[in-house]
């Protein structure tokens, strides 16, 4: 790999630790103004500082995200259906490389649909995608969408995390499963685990622990930090797990500790389902 392409996989991924913490603020793509993320800039502003790269669309980054920060962007550049059409797993490349290196990318995202209607679709602009971006030294990340007909099991992921990796991805976005260790074994780039939908914050924490534990580089966490009451709280929370070889227990003492004193606290308490209107056969996030 050239040394342009290393610089920014390591902004992603520190080197010191092989540890990376993402941010994921893209899921208007196809969700429109998901709850809680309803202004963007105002809820990326106060967590921007405390994430390792900030997962995110062009529409958001050009609006809702300061220029002055030196946080590396990792910009989707795959889209073309959203939450009320048929198919989630018809996408294309949405997004030219020449406009990716205008926002100053530090990586590319795409998903993946192994296993759907459209993977032959998906798969091959992966490979693409990766063509192409190597030319200028750009990293692709590749998605791993999963969903009630793909699976979530070791098997599943495995097989979709093996063949991002080789169609070229630098880094294969996936989720947390038993045996999650296969997974890992079985691909030969570094893996960061998505947060999922929304779920008890010391339940995150916990996903956050087993996947670092299991072998992955790190999360890439949206609903479970934005959609908390408390999101510094919780992201600085996630980052001590990440970063700071926190176990769970200390991890949730410190969300507790930080939420008391708080003034950062989200603008509407939690939802009972914060995903109602999410389709249950496929989820990207």
């Amino acid at each position: 790999m050239n040394w342009g392409l290393n610089n920014r996989l390591s902004a992603i991924i520190k080197p010191q630790n092989n540890r990376a913490l993402m941010l994921a603020v893209d899921h208007g793509y196809f969700l429109g103004p998901t709850e809680k993320l309803e202004n963007p800039k105002k809820v990326i502003a106060p967590l921007l500082k405390h994430c390792d790269s900030l997962m995110v669309t062009r529409g958001v980054q050009r609006t809702s995200v300061s220029a002055t920060t030196d946080t590396p962007m990792v910009l989707r550049v795959s889209g073309g259906s959203s939450i009320i059409g048929e198919d989630l797993s018809q996408e294309d490349i949405t997004v030219s490389i020449q406009d990716a290196i205008r926002l100053n990318a530090s990586a590319l995202a795409m998903s993946i649909f192994v296993g759907s209607k459209y993977e032959y679709q998906t798969v091959v602009n992966l490979g693409k995608l990766v063509s192409e971006a190597e030319q200028y030294g750009i990293p692709v990340l590749a998605v791993t969408a999963v969903g009630k007909e793909l699976g979530k099991d070791a098997r599943y992921l495995s097989l979709a995390c093996r063949i991002a990796a080789e169609q070229g991805a630098h880094i294969v976005k996936t989720y947390y499963c038993d045996n999650f260790e296969k997974v890992v074994q079985s691909c030969p780039v570094p893996i960061i685990v998505a947060g999922g939908k929304k779920i008890p914050e010391r339940d995150a924490l916990q996903l956050t622990y087993n996947s670092i534990k299991s072998g992955a580089v790190g999360v890439d966490m949206g609903r479970n930090i934005w959609q908390s009451e408390y999101p510094v709280a919780m992201i600085r929370a996630v980052r001590a797990i990440v970063h700071g070889n926190s176990n769970v227990d200390q991890a949730f003492k410190l969300y507790k500790k930080l939420a008391n004193g708080n003034p950062n606290k989200s603008q509407k308490p939690n939802q009972k389902n914060p995903n109602k209107s999410q389709k249950p056969n496929q989820a990207k996030n």
